[in-house]
């Protein structure tokens, strides 16, 4: 008897050279080459090719994409809101008097110092030099507050000042409008540095429309307030705007003096 024959086993073959695409050879010339196995394989090849594609494009584009979302998060959130960037409050009663102050901001407080309760800052002594001493006995010379609104800024008047003059306009603007030599000082260490870093300043002090978004309840009631918020933007360029004037402020009695700012797009 003859040694039964092994089965036939049929290989398909699949030359190196045929893996891949030629030159010049379309997509759908590559499919239309070998059998259902080559098929498969050519597939499987053009796959983990375009699965590399895309883990190269994530490693070295991804995080730039991010970033770019990010910035672009942080610019719609700026442009919804107006933001008070360190408004601080000085009192100056006749006498130690003992005070209370309420802030109601259309918007939201994001940061106060000393801490604002739900009632405001409530029953802290203030003194004729403006020291305030609270219930636990700690002592600050002012109140401070941050926050955001959708207040309305006006530009329809203001000034168009060079970033290296904003010391110089500020100390003589200031003074016009009330604060003293050490309101004065604060105002200008804190946004020198801001202003100074633009080519242009388009400044503009606001008036009731800041004090209606941001309102102040006082007890005792103050015999003379005064509240400075100015707003800017920065320019490359020198813009024409109509000069701001101001009534200059006079100090009766029980005061109190505010000042902050922001800047905003036109």
């Amino acid at each position: 008897m003859k040694p039964r024959q092994p089965a036939f086993e049929r290989k398909v073959l699949i030359p190196e050279d045929e893996t891949h695409l030629s030159p010049g050879e379309s997509l759908g010339d590559f499919f239309e080459q070998g059998g259902i196995m080559e098929k498969f394989v050519r597939c499987l090849i053009i796959c983990l090719l375009c699965f590399a594609m895309m883990i190269s494009f994530v490693s070295c584009g991804g995080d730039d994409v991010d970033e770019e979302t990010s910035k672009a998060d942080e610019c719609t959130e700026d442009l919804s809101n107006v933001k008070y960037y360190k408004p601080v409050i000085y009192l100056y009663p006749e006498a130690d008097t003992i005070c209370s102050v309420k802030l109601t901001l259309d918007g939201e407080v994001t940061c106060t110092y000393p801490e604002y309760e739900a009632d405001g800052w409530q029953n802290f002594v203030a003194r004729p030099d403006g020291t305030l001493v609270f219930p636990n006995g700690r002592e600050y010379y002012c109140l401070y507050w941050e926050g955001v609104s959708d207040m309305s800024v006006d530009y329809s008047k203001g000034f168009c000042v060079k970033g290296e003059d904003s010391a110089k306009f500020l100390e003589k603007t200031l003074a016009d409008i009330g604060l003293n030599e050490r309101e004065a000082n604060e105002f200008i260490i804190y946004w020198l540095p801001l202003l100074e870093a633009n080519n242009y300043n388009v400044i503009s002090f606001q008036g009731d429309n800041y004090k209606n978004s941001a309102e102040l309840d006082i007890t005792p009631a103050p015999d003379s307030i005064l509240r400075v918020y100015m707003a800017y933007y920065a320019s490359d360029e020198y813009v024409e705007i109509e000069p701001q004037s101001f009534d200059g402020f006079e100090r009766n009695g029980f005061t109190v003096v505010e000042w902050g700012g922001g800047t905003f797009s036109k």
